[in-house]
């Protein structure tokens, strides 16, 4: 007998419609997997097999074909195995082969008949929208899939729950009612002492959505500051808090019972990480990178010298384009990458150049090298390059606290409703061809950006980041036009070197 339902197979964070064909016919008593599956597909015979004895069903013993059309489409995970499982417990007569009509499952069995939650529910219940009648997945997983309207999701936790809803014995679990997520914890900057400048660089880099590069010593508190950029930017909207729960979903990161996604993310990987770990990769069919999981929040490189080059040279792409193309043999996957960089870095090697309190003590050849670790084209994507200095002991004791974020958060979100307002999610991801209408110059403030352009050798990027700065300065002001003073601070947030010479070293 011939049983039919569908599934999904996850590619990069889109789930693609596939088919489970199972048929029990004459022949030796053998299972076969057809359909261009991996280990882990061909391995489900063996889940399923032990899954059957240990729920009571009678393993059939003739020929099983298992066949997951389309044949061309390469197959991963564990997720296959509920939905042949139900085909063969249809095609034995365990259920009833009609009521497997418009049924998608996805889930993985335990070997004692268990459902296991696996990653990319949300994409399956997306791609099982207007396909599909009722979807069926592990009840770890109902949060996430019942968030797609428009498709029947059903939880369930083994497989004989299955069974017997199929039969009409009983029902499964139903979504149930959404549960306000607890807020998140955020760091405040009222903790951070001193450092104006790089206050002023946080709130123009959350106000536009620009890159953030940070020069100084060990103990400036480069970190402290980068871990309080999330407490400025606005909350995600509905739309955005699906696009980062699908993320989470397809990298398997969220958490049992998980719903939505609330808070944006804030990813600092070691600067040990692989280009793959960074940007997305894998052997046959990518996976979503660091970049991706950033995606919508913020991207932090903790001593970005340290970064392997290949890694921070493939950072180009996501910076410039908001998105990354990653290509294997099995798939070509284009994944998401709209996030803020910030990145944090020593001045030199030893971390004390231009410290009035330790000498530096590299030569200039160390200095050399250590700036040849970052190239030109990268550096010329990151929008705001600012100095952190090393605040002394006897002044940290004297300060006040500084500025809380509250009323930082309230200005950057008027210059985002401005922007919004002008059509733009942004202005660091302003158009080129859009920047005329959006940055008006006042002709002082044209002037000004002319000659330093020429004075500091922008590059064609440089200037038009400079002035997407500008524009954002312009913004946190409440200005419409973009003004002298404006573009001064931008070319100011801009000209820091990587590398600072020691006295009596030429750089």
């Amino acid at each position: 007998m011939l049983a039919r339902l569908g599934t999904t197979a996850l590619v990069g964070l889109t789930a693609h419609p596939v088919g489970v064909e199972v048929d029990v016919g004459r022949g030796l008593p053998s299972i076969t997997v057809v359909g261009l599956g991996d280990a882990a597909v061909l391995q489900a015979r063996d889940r399923i097999r032990a899954a059957f004895g240990n729920q009571g069903f009678s393993w059939p013993d003739r020929r099983i074909t298992v066949s997951l059309p389309p044949s061309d489409l390469p197959k991963h995970g564990s997720g296959f195995d509920l939905p042949i499982a139900i085909a063969l417990l249809a095609a034995t007569g365990a259920v009833p082969v009609e009521a497997l009509d418009g049924l998608w499952a996805v889930g993985e069995l335990g070997l004692a008949g268990d459902l296991r939650r696996v990653r990319g529910v949300l994409s399956a219940a997306l791609a099982a929208r207007g396909r599909a009648a009722r979807l069926v997945v592990p009840a770890a997983n109902l949060p996430e899939a019942s968030l797609v309207d428009g498709v029947e999701v059903r939880g369930a936790h083994s497989l004989a729950e299955v069974a017997a809803w199929l039969g009409g014995r009983t029902e499964l679990a139903l979504p149930g009612p959404a549960e306000a997520a607890p807020p998140a914890a955020v760091e405040d900057l009222a903790d951070v002492r001193g450092q104006p400048l790089a206050r002023r660089a946080l709130e123009v880099a959350a106000a536009g959505g620009h890159n953030l590069l940070m020069i100084g010593p060990p103990g400036a508190g480069k970190t402290m500051l980068a871990r309080r950029l999330p407490g400025l930017l606005p909350d995600l909207d509905a739309d955005e808090m699906l696009e980062v729960t699908q993320v989470h979903s397809a990298a398997g990161l969220l958490a049992d019972g998980a719903r939505l996604v609330r808070a944006r993310p804030f990813r600092a990987p070691h600067h040990g990480i692989s280009v793959p770990g960074l940007v997305g990769g894998g052997a046959r069919v990518p996976r979503p990178g660091e970049v991706t999981l950033a995606h919508l929040g913020v991207l932090f490189l903790d001593e970005l010298a340290e970064f392997p080059r290949a890694a921070l040279e493939a950072l180009r792409q996501p910076l410039e384009d908001g998105q990354v193309t990653v290509a294997r043999a099995g798939a070509s996957v284009r994944f998401p990458a709209r996030f803020a960089l910030v990145a944090a870095a020593n001045p030199c090697p030893c971390g004390y150049a231009g410290d009035p309190a330790r000498p530096c003590r590299c030569t200039a050849e160390q200095l050399r090298r250590y700036e040849r670790k970052l190239s030109g084209p990268l550096l010329d994507r990151i929008d705001l390059h600012v100095h952190v200095v090393r605040v002394q002991a006897a002044e940290l004791a004297g300060m006040t606290a500084g500025e809380p974020s509250a009323p930082l958060r309230a200005r950057v979100a008027a210059a985002h409703a401005r922007q919004r307002a002008r059509g733009s999610r942004g202005n660091a991801r302003l158009p080129t061809a859009g920047l005329a209408a959006a940055c008006r110059l006042a002709p002082p403030a044209a002037r000004v950006l002319s000659r330093a352009a020429d004075g500091m050798g922008l590059t064609a990027r440089a200037y038009h980041r400079t002035l997407r700065v500008a524009r954002t300065v312009a913004d946190l002001a409440g200005a419409d036009r973009v003004e002298e003073d404006h573009v001064l601070e931008a070319l100011g947030l801009r000209a820091v070197p990587l590398a600072v010479a020691p006295p009596g070293v030429p750089a």
